[in-house]
């Protein structure tokens, strides 16, 4: 049997204050437990060709076009957020990740089957439930009016259900009945369908071809579901691809991004690519095969990019690539990868970084852009 489990990232339990507030999260799932399910269908997304349980959502960066009376067909403005899109979708499903996955941590803290039941009891209504799941597709994610009712690139919208993936891992250790196993083995066929058709749909095939933070995201998705589903094959492969294909197209010699540094976001594109790079290679490293130490021909490898961007996160000012047009003065956040690798590494550097930076930044665009909102749940 195949040991596909995390290396150099492991805390014993009585270390956990030394990086997480657990009395905050405590608190945080208090108030969660008082507060009712959240699922797909409480807002129907009007210009959706699908039905209530059918994700939907609009791409960020497209306008209603200035020189047609009905505004069609959308026109794309780079970096600049339309606030008028359709986002409910995003905002449901970020806001079952976020409570699922405080509760399943305040389980791991406490032992309380109350957090684990109520856990349960939300992904019961988001992927179970006839009445009210979410269809495991996302044939239309971020759709152009105008244009076209979903695109590939719409598969990074379900970035976010990693830390669900990573929750029912830990929910399946609970004392739970039946009926809530039944619950957690239905998620987790969800999640294997979703997988399927991420890895057949001709939409799911283009975002994993994308040579940037898109197929990266593929990438990093593809192996937590993996993990969960128990698809070790699909793991094998997605370690060779991110050795031949992921490093290759997407990382310079010195450690950067280029693809990501040529966007009107650098700054934050390239924080966004390396947290992923760094959740990859906590995904997929095993005792056989460390990825945290692995190095191309020329030496690219996910300790060369956090050697690139590490100096900016400690001195933004110092940051000589252009300023992001939106949201610039805010980053940077404590983002998970500074955690994991800090850990991995055994990086002081890093680990000061973690608790310096703000862990809960206000603004929608920067949470957005932070995948795992519950480290504990990954160490």
């Amino acid at each position: 049997m195949k040991h596909f489990g995390l290396v150099h990232s492991q805390v014993n339990r009585e270390q956990w204050n030394a990086y997480f507030d657990l009395t905050a999260i405590i608190q945080q799932a208090d108030n969660c437990l008082t507060a009712p399910p959240v699922q797909i269908t409480d807002e129907r997304a009007p210009q959706s060709p699908g039905n209530a349980h059918d994700y939907y959502s609009n791409g960020d960066y497209w306008w209603p076009n200035p020189d047609t009376s009905n505004g069609l067909p959308y026109v794309r403005r780079d970096g600049e957020s339309n606030p008028d899109n359709f986002h409910a979708h995003r905002i449901l499903l970020r806001r079952m990740r976020s409570r699922v996955a405080c509760l399943a941590t305040a389980y791991r803290i406490t032992g309380e089957q109350r957090y684990a039941s109520h856990a349960i009891r939300q992904l019961d209504a988001f992927f179970v439930n006839e009445r009210t799941r979410m269809n495991p597709h996302l044939l239309y994610a971020q759709a152009v009016p105008g244009i076209c009712d979903g695109r590939g690139i719409g598969v990074i919208d379900t970035l976010h259900l990693i830390d669900v993936a990573a929750a029912v891992q830990i929910l399946q250790h609970s004392h739970t009945s039946l009926a809530d196993s039944h619950v957690l083995q239905s998620v987790s066929a969800w999640f294997a369908d979703y997988s399927q058709w991420m890895n057949e749909h001709p939409q799911g095939v283009e975002e994993r071809n994308e040579p940037n933070n898109h197929g990266l995201c593929w990438y990093v998705q593809m192996a937590a579901f993996a993990r969960l589903t128990g698809q070790y094959a699909m793991l094998d492969w997605c370690r060779e691809q991110y050795k031949t294909k992921l490093l290759v197209e997407q990382m310079d010699t010195d450690g950067s991004f280029p693809r990501e540094l040529s966007r009107t976001k650098p700054y934050a594109y390239s924080l966004f690519t390396l947290d992923n790079f760094v959740t990859l290679t906590h995904l997929l490293s095993t005792p056989d095969d460390n990825l945290w130490e692995f190095q191309l021909s020329d030496g690219r490898g996910i300790e060369k990019g956090i050697s690139f961007l590490l100096p900016y996160i400690e001195n933004k000012q110092s940051w000589p690539y252009g300023r992001d047009v939106e949201y610039d003065a805010e980053w940077p956040v404590a983002m998970s990868f500074l955690l994991l690798a800090g850990l991995a590494y055994h990086s002081e550097r890093l680990i000061a970084l973690w608790h310096k930076l703000d862990h809960n930044p206000k603004e929608d665009e920067l949470r957005r852009n932070m995948a795992i909102r519950q480290p504990l749940l990954w160490i």
